[in-house]
């Protein structure tokens, strides 16, 4: 089986600094990757590398098979990979329709479109609510309020419906549990689980230990700048990954 996204020998380094460190990575097709490492791991970094937002020193990166580069996460976004990350990166004070079509409006058919400029606010919301709709946001009454009066767990299905909307080949969720409540956190995982029904393969960086082993269908254990080892999260318990990621255990050998 072919990976949807593959990493293979990634470098990167920040003057004397190695956040990667010749590491390999596998997304394969529609599954829940967690990556899981401790603070300084390099788990960002190598997310980074294969979003487009740093570019590697050395190493390659494929998508579906075929060797990509990406200059920038505008690049990785075209190609079908779309991230979530911690921050949301939305805009507060603008509306939900707004925030889910920021840098790609959609604008009006034919003169007023092409010449004028003109966006096709109407349509924008149709769509944004029916992504919101299918995500199971039925709270989020008006498609028009500013985001900056959502709850934290309505942001977060936001932005996950925002990624699920248009990425059509990785999704990326960067700590999309962190700072909820118990509910609002039940919500995002069962957002987890239905675009991962609709065969999105998705990659989730969590500190989260019964999260990941909720939904994981494999675990990349991220230690020192590389790819520790992959376990499977049946074959082994949370207390056997904290092990695994702090050091304090022997891990199996990579896949």
């Amino acid at each position: 089986m072919t990976p949807v996204l593959e990493g293979k020998g990634l470098v990167k380094r920040y003057g004397r600094v190695t956040a990667l460190d010749h590491c390999d990575f596998e997304l394969m097709p529609g599954e829940i990757l967690a990556v899981i490492g401790d603070n300084g791991a390099g788990k960002s970094t190598l997310i980074k590398a294969v979003s487009g937002a740093v570019t590697p020193d050395a190493g390659t990166v494929r998508l579906e098979g075929e060797e990509i580069r990406f200059t920038s996460p505008i690049d990785a976004r075209e190609a079908g990979i779309e991230t979530v990350y911690q921050t949301l990166a939305m805009s507060p004070a603008l509306s939900i329709a707004d925030n889910m079509f920021m840098g790609r409006e959609l604008r009006k058919p034919g003169f007023r479109g092409k010449w004028l400029r003109q966006l096709d606010r109407k349509k924008m919301e149709e769509m944004a609510r029916q992504k919101l709709s299918d995500l199971g946001l039925m709270t989020i009454q008006n498609i028009n309020q500013a985001v900056e009066t959502l709850s934290g767990g309505q942001r977060q299905g936001v932005a996950v419906a925002r990624a699920a909307a248009f990425g059509s080949k990785v999704i990326i969720l960067d700590e999309p549990t962190a700072a909820l409540g118990v509910k609002e956190s039940r919500r995002v995982l069962e957002l987890i689980q239905d675009v991962k029904s609709r065969g999105i393969p998705i990659i989730l960086i969590s500190h989260n230990m019964p999260h990941v082993f909720e939904v994981a269908d494999r675990i990349h254990v991220h230690r020192l700048g590389k790819r520790l080892t992959v376990i499977d999260p049946k074959d082994y318990t949370m207390s056997d990954a904290v092990a695994f990621m702090t050091g304090a255990k022997e891990p199996p050998v990579a896949a």
